[in-house]
This record gives C-alpha cells, sequence and structure tokens, in this order.
C-alpha cells in the first residue's frame, strides 16, 4: 500500500509517499481502507520536531473509510467507519474499536474524517471541563478553524451563547454558524470588547491566551487547548483556568456524527487534496489561516 513516511523533521518536504506494507491489526483493533483523512496542527508540529516521535514514522489519525478486517467484537469486514486511528495518511490504517464509531446514514466519508480531534476537543472543553449549560455564554478564540468552527455550533446546540473571535474576513462565516456577536482581533481588544462570560475556549494560544482571562467572569473558567493556562493571572481574577488534552470517546464521536449526520452541525471543509499533496496540505495547516478542516483522499 502507499503511505506517506515521515524519516526526518523539517519543511513540509520531509513528508513522502512511499510503497510499505500494510499495517497488521492486534487483537482489540480493526484495519481500515481508508477513504478520507483530516490533518490536524499536531501534525505539522510533530513533523517540525516541536513534538518528540520516534521516526520513521506515518502521520495522522483523524479517519473514515471501510473496515477490511476485524478483529474486534461488534465490528465485521465491510462495515463504514469513522475514528481515530495510528497512522492515517495511508491507504490503509489500525484503530482500536474503542477509538472508533459507525458512519450514521447522510454523513460523507470526508465529513466524518474531519470530526474526530477537533469534534472531541470542542465537545470536550465546553461539556466536560467548563460545563457548559443552556442560557450561558462561552467565548471562542480561533472560532473559524477546525476546532473553534465545532465549539461556535456546539454552543447553539446546547441553548448557550457563542462569542467568536478571528479574524475580519472571517466574521460573516462564524456568525453564520449561530454566533450572536464576533471580536476582530485585528482591530479590537478582546478584553475591553468582552467582559462577564462563563468561559473562554482558547484554540489559538501566544498571546491570545492571557488576554482572553479579563473576559471571565469571577468563577467562570478558561480551557486552552494550544498554550499553557495563565493560572496566576486566572487565580487573581477567581477563574480557573486548565490545558485540555482531547481523550478519545466513541460515544461522544458518534453522537456529534449524528447531529452532522442530522444537518444540526456543519463541517467545514476548506481544502480536499489528494493524499500525494500532503506537503500543500502541511503548509495550509501551518499557515493559521484555513477555514474548519483540510482532508486528504487517498
Amino acid at each position: 500500500m502507499r503511505a506517506v513516511v515521515m524519516r526526518e523533521t523539517g519543511d513540509p518536504d520531509v513528508l513522502h509517499l512511499e510503497d510499505v506494507d500494510p499495517p497488521e491489526p492486534d487483537e482489540g483493533e480493526l484495519l481500515i481502507d481508508v477513504r478520507a483523512i483530516a490533518v490536524n496542527p499536531i501534525e505539522w508540529k510533530l513533523r517540525r520536531g516541536l513534538v518528540p516521535r520516534e521516526l520513521p514514522a506515518v502521520l495522522g489519525s483523524d479517519v473514515s473509510g471501510t473496515v477490511a478486517e476485524s478483529r474486534a467484537d461488534g465490528f465485521d469486514a465491510g462495515d463504514e467507519v469513522f475514528g481515530l486511528a495510528s497512522g492515517a495518511y495511508a491507504e490503509q490504517a489500525v484503530a482500536p474499536a474503542a477509538r472508533v464509531a459507525r458512519l450514521p446514514a447522510g454523513l460523507t466519508h470526508e465529513q466524518a474524517a474531519a470530526i474526530p480531534v477537533a469534534g472531541l476537543t470542542a465537545w470536550q472543553a465546553l461539556f466536560d471541563r467548563a460545563r457548559l449549560k443552556a442560557g450561558q455564554t462561552a467565548l471562542i478564540a480561533g472560532a473559524a478553524g477546525g476546532v473553534g468552527h465545532f465549539a461556535v455550533q456546539f454552543c447553539s446546540h446546547a441553548g448557550a451563547r457563542a462569542i467568536g473571535v478571528g479574524s475580519g474576513a472571517n466574521r460573516d462565516f462564524v456568525m453564520g454558524l449561530g454566533a450572536s456577536e464576533y471580536v476582530d482581533y485585528a482591530s479590537q481588544d478582546v478584553g475591553q470588547a468582552v467582559s462577564g462570560v462563563d468561559m473562554a475556549f482558547d484554540a489559538v494560544g501566544g498571546e491570545t491566551t492571557s488576554r482572553l482571562v479579563p473576559t471571565i467572569r469571577a468563577g467562570g473558567m478558561l480551557v486552552t487547548i494550544a498554550a499553557a493556562p495563565p493560572e496566576q493571572a486566572a487565580s487573581e481574577r477567581g477563574v480557573r483556568a486548565e490545558l485540555l488534552v482531547m481523550s478519545p470517546d466513541a460515544g461522544q464521536l458518534a453522537h456529534i456524527g449524528e447531529l452532522v449526520a442530522g444537518g444540526e452541525v456543519r463541517v467545514e471543509i476548506s481544502y480536499e487534496l489528494a493524499l500525494a499533496d500532503v506537503q500543500r496540505a502541511h503548509e495550509l495547516s501551518e499557515s493559521g489561516h484555513t477555514r474548519g478542516k483540510i482532508v486528504l483522499k487517498p
């Protein structure tokens, strides 16, 4: 089969499409014929060596496809599934059965591949960590991105109010997802434009993380996925600040898939590229300016 192999860290040109032996599933795992793969920021960080990884490696985790071989109860060859796999930048990948869900009717493989990392991260930040409830308000930094565009819609689904933060070019897009307000970070200071939110969700990092703290009411919460939480500044304001690392959850994954299949949540796919164009996909992802998700197709 063909897979994108990384033998050294560096620029996108270290990613090469090669012929390799197919992976073999262990007990409790599925071998999946890959139909679509989504690109996540962690993958260009791994490629650059910002996050340690044993080499050579095949990157990628978000996958949708057909079960080629099942060594797990509850799944058979031919089942359509999506979830979190190992080495997803390939024509075949292995996934633990506990990390996948069945593809709902009406959900395309491209849509499904875009859900796992981004969808689960947004869901867990809002509901598992911040315990967001109907009537509350969430401030979403990076609202047009892969994680952020799910978070805005999940707020609306839960009856909560979402305020998006991003570039001016994405205002209409984010408002169209259900945000009630929008802050253009290039022309507005979010700390002055917004106050009293119940939680802030940082999917950007850098200076953005600390700038969100003044927007949160006492007793509220800051959840970040992109930087160390500013614990001292948060504590001085009476705010909790936590770093979220997404946990695979097949039940949540299935629920989000049903929301997308039913039209209640939209998946924004900015680019669909061939697996052979993986270098271009990484360039786009690393730019930090793409809406929604980038999907690769073997």
